[in-house]
């Protein structure tokens, strides 16, 4: 509907918009700026209309697997981790799971598919591990627990909620940088892992340029198309302009 107390926008003004900027492998950056650029520029929807487009229509993570904190967004490179029940002591307890975090390098996010057993699969103490190691942050399918020490870190974690019942006699970590499904979600290390307030997705790196081309074009257009209806443009004219809605 057109804004009441906006101008008509009228054919001659539609043909005059400003077109989506187009943006080529050439002028994507790599490594640390790659993952700065993501967070700064784009966001799950948009990355995840993309990933349908193409063809890649299972790539989010499964809904209840949220940040501590709305405003926390992560992108980085997949660790793959998993977990696997337990039960009671064990010879070594944790299984594998200080050399899952000792391993940690910068830019990667600590993800771990856990056990069917209700318990904790993260926490302080993990958190800062992964953070003085320069991984990016962790995402958990499964629960955290210590939230107000995680929070004071002010380092993204993304997990299924908080629950304190301690992991030591119920899992333990079989393996790690090793690839896992998570709701069958197919997860490889070192693919790019994206992560806001409306959920977690996995970029695959065969599509990964294309798929960040086309988002931060998609994006763009969002930007353009909102602006226009905002200066009385309808939906109708925006879609038939932009092919964006």
């Amino acid at each position: 509907m057109t804004n009441p107390d906006s101008p008509a926008i009228h054919e001659t003004q539609i043909s005059n918009l400003p077109k989506i900027r187009r943006i080529t492998m050439t002028t994507l950056p790599t490594g640390t700026a790659r993952l700065e650029l993501i967070n700064n520029s784009l966001y799950t929807p948009v990355i995840g209309d993309v990933l349908d487009l193409l063809g890649y229509r299972h790539q989010f993570l499964p809904s209840g697997i949220r940040p501590l904190d709305p405003t926390m967004v992560v992108a980085g490179r997949a660790m793959p981790v998993l977990i696997a029940d337990i039960f009671g002591e064990q010879k070594n307890p944790f299984g594998k799971m200080t050399q899952a975090l000792d391993q940690l390098q910068a830019g990667e996010i600590y993800l771990a598919r856990s056990s069917r057993l209700e318990c904790s699969a993260w926490g302080e103490i993990l958190t800062a591990t992964a953070r003085m190691r320069g991984a990016v942050g962790a995402v958990i399918d499964g629960f955290h627990r210590d939230t107000p020490q995680i929070l004071d870190q002010h380092w993204p974690v993304f997990s299924r909620g908080s629950y304190a019942q301690d992991a030591q006699v119920r899992t333990a970590v079989l393996d790690y940088r090793i690839p896992i499904e998570i709701d069958g979600v197919a997860i490889t290390p070192g693919d790019l892992i994206v992560g806001d307030v409306d959920g977690v997705l996995v970029i695959p790196q065969e599509v990964e340029d294309e798929v960040l081309e086309r988002a931060l074009e998609k994006a763009n257009g969002e930007n353009l198309v909102r602006k226009a209806i905002e200066n009385g443009m309808s939906s109708t004219e925006a879609f038939a302009h932009f092919g964006i809605l």
